[in-house]
């Protein structure tokens, strides 16, 4: 059923796109249970990808690679095809009440990604075929708060625009929510391969967010993502198809001339944005950080990255569980939420600043 030996992938029409194929795919015997999981093993039978049948997606061996950062590069072009057995929704807040299980793992290569410590030891890309149960279950959760609004976050671990046109999981959520009275979706992307759900019916319950930020950020920090004029096209087409639009301005970042930065960005949305964007508009803002963990994953994958980690300039911010991550002290923290809730409510008046973190 599967080739035995990881051999490198015949090139195919869509690798000269920027959308993700994988060079590598691993599947879980329970996923050819699944159409889903039937029809992605045939596409990529019939493309000449190197297919091996692993035990568990937790558990896939034979990566190639000489070396932890080439098995670490290989792993990110590395597709595991699974079934979300654990059907326990994680919690979201401040975005949502429930992170939806769709996907696990991210193709880009932002260097600061809190990934990098979430699914430090697992950096493939798991999508997961048995979406009715995952739906099922979401909607489980709405009817255990009747007459509440429930909010579910799809991007918590994955970027689930980018592999939307391998598994189509994003669109099937959207229209499942878009018939729940009191179900709402969320996701934020840093892509800009979205024509295939415009005309979803969404109904007006998923909130789009595109993440963006400075150019210097965008620049040294997140390889392998749509630019900032993609984002910003793709933005617009979303408002024009009725959809709830947002942007989560991530990470927020101290570096030399940050503010003219900051100020160049919501400008320049302003400046591009459709009229339609503006109509129901929302902004997040989450600072920098890091944890100890993540630095070492990050100096190991990234060694030449030139974002600053340095323990002793940050402070130290406890979290749930014990455990902790290094913020900006006050004073820089404050300075950054100051510059940008001003900058955008002098742009974008009507929009609603949902928090900073």
């Amino acid at each position: 059923m599967a080739t035995s030996v990881m051999e490198p992938p015949k090139q195919t029409a869509a690798k000269s796109s920027q959308l993700f194929v994988p060079d590598y795919v691993f599947v879980e015997p329970h996923a050819l249970d699944y159409p889903l999981g039937r029809e992605l093993y045939e596409r990529f039978s019939r493309e000449g990808i190197p297919i091996q049948m692993t035990t568990s997606h937790n558990q896939v061996r034979g990566i190639p690679g000489e070396t932890d950062l080439e098995k670490y590069r290989n792993a990110k072009r590395t597709l595991v095809i699974g079934v979300r057995k654990t059907l326990k929704f994680e919690t979201s807040k401040p975005s949502a009440e429930y992170a939806i299980p769709l996907a696990t793992g991210c193709a880009a290569h932002c260097h600061y990604c809190y990934l990098n410590t979430n699914v430090g030891t697992k950096p493939y890309i798991r999508v997961y075929v048995n979406t009715d149960d995952i739906l099922a279950q979401a909607q489980k959760y709405i009817l255990e708060r009747p007459g509440e609004m429930t909010r579910f976050e799809a991007a918590c671990t994955s970027d689930p625009v980018s592999i939307e046109h391998i598994t189509g999981n994003l669109k099937r959520a959207i229209e499942f929510m878009g018939t729940q009275e009191f179900g709402r979706l969320r996701f934020v992307t840093k892509f800009h391969h979205v024509d295939s759900l415009l005309d979803a019916k969404h109904n007006k319950h998923t909130r789009f967010r595109f993440s963006m930020n400075a150019d210097y950020v965008i620049k040294n920090f997140e390889p392998g993502t749509s630019t900032f004029a993609q984002r910003i096209e793709a933005a617009g087409k979303v408002a024009r198809a009725g959809y709830p639009l947002g942007f989560i301005l991530a990470p927020l970042y101290w570096f030399e001339g940050w503010e003219e930065g900051y100020t160049d960005l919501l400008e320049r949305l302003r400046s591009q944005l459709v009229p339609e964007a503006l109509e129901d508009l929302t902004f997040e803002l989450i600072q920098h950080r890091f944890t100890k963990i993540a630095k070492n994953l990050i100096l190991q994958r990234y060694p030449k990255t030139k974002l600053e980690m340095n323990e002793e300039e940050r402070k130290y911010k406890w979290g749930k569980y014990g455990k902790g991550k290094y913020v900006y002290p006050d004073v820089q923290a404050k300075a950054l939420q100051a510059h940008l809730e001003n900058e955008i409510s002098r742009l974008f008046p009507r929009a609603k600043i949902e928090y900073f973190t």
